[in-house]
């Protein structure tokens, strides 16, 4: 179901977090040139707003921001978006972002609504550190739950894949098992991502923490398969 009414109930007040108050935060934001004030009129037009034909790969959550900006950085082949929903974590980060990236743009949304912003336009979605939600009642909340993947069936482009880094390991396996009876086939499950990387791997600040303490981090690579695309662009 597209955006159904039960999605907008249940996330539209939400998870409220214990944020640090940024003063000017609203000056800050509408400073920014990255930062996309009204998403939904590039709904299929993402393409048009980059001004090129590149992949588009979209992480959700990118607090600080870390990750986001060293990969557009380093992929200029690539477009890259950033979705946070915390007015005060962007205006920590986005002061934070270099100038002059062209293949980069950040939206401040709730993901429940991605697909209100994207249509079949998108080939990536990170999903790094998200909020594991360890009550029962709240496992819908998950990014991986299947109330997120019916979303991402409307802003995957042919395929689609998901890339999932996570300290917390409850969350991955039920992300794991999540992914898989939705139609996902898994590669690179790792159950300890940083005995395997390659050198000069991109990762978060919250990340970098648990390397530093030697802590596991577990990580997933799930793809859609193009027949399944194709089958909800037929809806």
């Amino acid at each position: 179901m597209h955006m159904n009414w039960f999605c907008d109930k249940l996330f539209l007040v939400g998870d409220y977090m214990r944020l640090r108050n940024v003063k000017n935060k609203e000056e800050i934001l509408k400073a920014c040139p990255y930062l996309i004030s009204d998403p939904c009129q590039f709904l299929g037009k993402w393409h048009e707003k980059f001004g090129n034909s590149n992949p588009i790969y979209v992480e959700i959550g990118m607090g600080k921001g870390k990750f986001i900006v060293q990969n557009a950085l380093r992929y200029p082949e690539i477009n890259f978006i950033g979705i946070e929903k915390f007015d005060n974590v962007l205006a920590r980060a986005l002061p934070m972002i270099p100038e002059g990236i062209p293949n980069l743009y950040i939206i401040r949304m709730d993901a429940i609504k991605i697909s209100s912003v994207f249509s079949h336009e998108i080939k990536r979605i990170y999903l790094n550190f998200s909020d594991p939600w360890p009550k029962v009642r709240h496992h819908l909340r998950r990014l991986s739950s299947k109330v997120f993947l019916e979303q991402y069936d409307f802003v995957f482009s042919e395929g689609g894949e998901i890339y999932m880094r996570t300290d917390n390991q409850e969350l991955y396996i039920y992300s794991l098992e999540s992914f898989s009876q939705y139609g996902y086939q898994l590669e690179q499950i790792s159950f300890d991502l940083h005995h395997d990387i390659l050198p000069n791997f991109i990762t978060t600040e919250y990340e970098d923490k648990f390397i530093h303490k030697g802590l596991p981090i577990y990580s997933v690579v799930a793809k859609r398969s193009v027949k399944s695309n194709e089958n909800i662009l037929h809806l």
